[in-house]
């Protein structure tokens, strides 16, 4: 059940590329995420970016961190950074994470 909204209620349907960096102590991180042409910025779309909602069945995850990316005057891509500052925040993202990979057939690549 582990989805993520733009709008409550309204499930975002794009997969975004995410990017995780943790400190060495494991106390903290930030996880960025990029959706390219999400279907929250489609023309016919009404719904209001209030911020990027994590779903699953142990609750939600939230961050108003969010950003657009516009090309020549039309949005292209929206942004969200959710960071992370205690090692039980990130336990929790991870978990979603994992809820979130296992749904959409994503794999973990380390850099």
């Amino acid at each position: 059940m582990a989805t993520i909204q733009f709008s409550r209620g309204v499930n975002e349907e794009v997969i975004p590329e995410v990017r995780l960096t943790r400190s060495r102590s494991g106390d903290s991180g930030t996880a960025t995420f990029i959706f390219t042409n999400p279907k929250v910025l489609d023309e016919g779309s009404t719904d209001e970016i209030t911020g990027m909602y994590m779903v699953d069945e142990e609750g939600e995850i939230v961050t108003r961190e969010v950003k657009g990316k516009f090309i020549n005057g039309k949005a292209e891509a929206l942004e969200a950074i959710y960071l992370m500052k205690s090692a039980e925040e990130w336990e929790r993202f991870m978990r979603f994470m994992e809820r979130y990979a296992q749904k959409n057939d994503l794999g973990l690549e380390k850099s």
